[in-house]
């Protein structure tokens, strides 16, 4: 059964770099060995998925073994009939693809939090500085206060330089700002800044 799923899904995969112009139409690719080097599977795997594509008239296979493309209608049409059997590679480009994305605007953000605190005059002497993130947990007393209200900076000495909120980055908030659960609130100040303020947001308890 994984077989019969790893060479649908290579056969598949093959069909989408096709209709995406990676190999035109009469163009020669890679004989079974490097195809097999490839996606990682032994030889026999990549021959059942060119038969596959074979059968579809995607492709053509001479004696000598040669794979040529003879048509990317055909295999357009393969890929809407077995769309749901999207190939496993193509998902793991697309996971690549958003870790890059991901690593890039990780880059940025850190990028945007130097430059902060090196034009900032009042944080100057938190250098060197390690920016924290702490998440805001539901059970949080933070939860629907202030920062104003909380006396962040009182309780904790640190300075809030952004918080996230979802896919939402707000830079320097102000002290009107309500926190909510699953906020992330980044902050620098002194070696113990993490320890502090993780312990103000979700630890200590008001009085009631």
């Amino acid at each position: 059964m994984l077989e019969m799923a790893g060479y649908k899904s290579i056969a598949l995969d093959i069909a989408q770099r096709i209709v995406s112009g990676e190999f035109p139409i009469q163009s020669k690719i890679s004989g079974r060995t490097l195809l097999a080097s490839e996606y990682h599977v032994p030889p026999e795997t990549i021959r059942k998925a060119i038969g596959l594509l074979k059968d579809e008239n995607i492709v053509s296979v001479s004696q000598g073994k040669e794979i040529v493309i003879i048509s990317d209608q055909n295999a357009y049409d393969y890929i809407n009939r077995n769309n749901y059997l999207k190939s496993v590679y193509s998902l793991k480009q697309d996971l690549q693809q958003l870790l890059a994305q991901k690593k890039q605007i990780d880059s940025k953000f850190d990028a945007l939090l130097t430059e902060i605190i090196n034009t900032s005059d009042r944080l100057q002497n938190l250098k060197p500085y390690h920016p924290v993130e702490i998440k805001v947990s539901d059970e949080s007393h933070a939860v629907g206060k202030t920062i104003a209200n909380l006396q962040f900076w009182q309780n904790t000495g640190a300075t809030i330089v952004a918080l996230r909120r979802g896919t939402q980055v707000s830079i320097s908030p102000g002290p009107h700002v309500i926190l909510g659960v699953n906020d992330v609130i980044v902050v620098v100040g002194d070696g113990h800044v993490q320890e502090r303020t993780e312990r103000f947001i979700n630890e200590f308890q008001s009085e009631e």
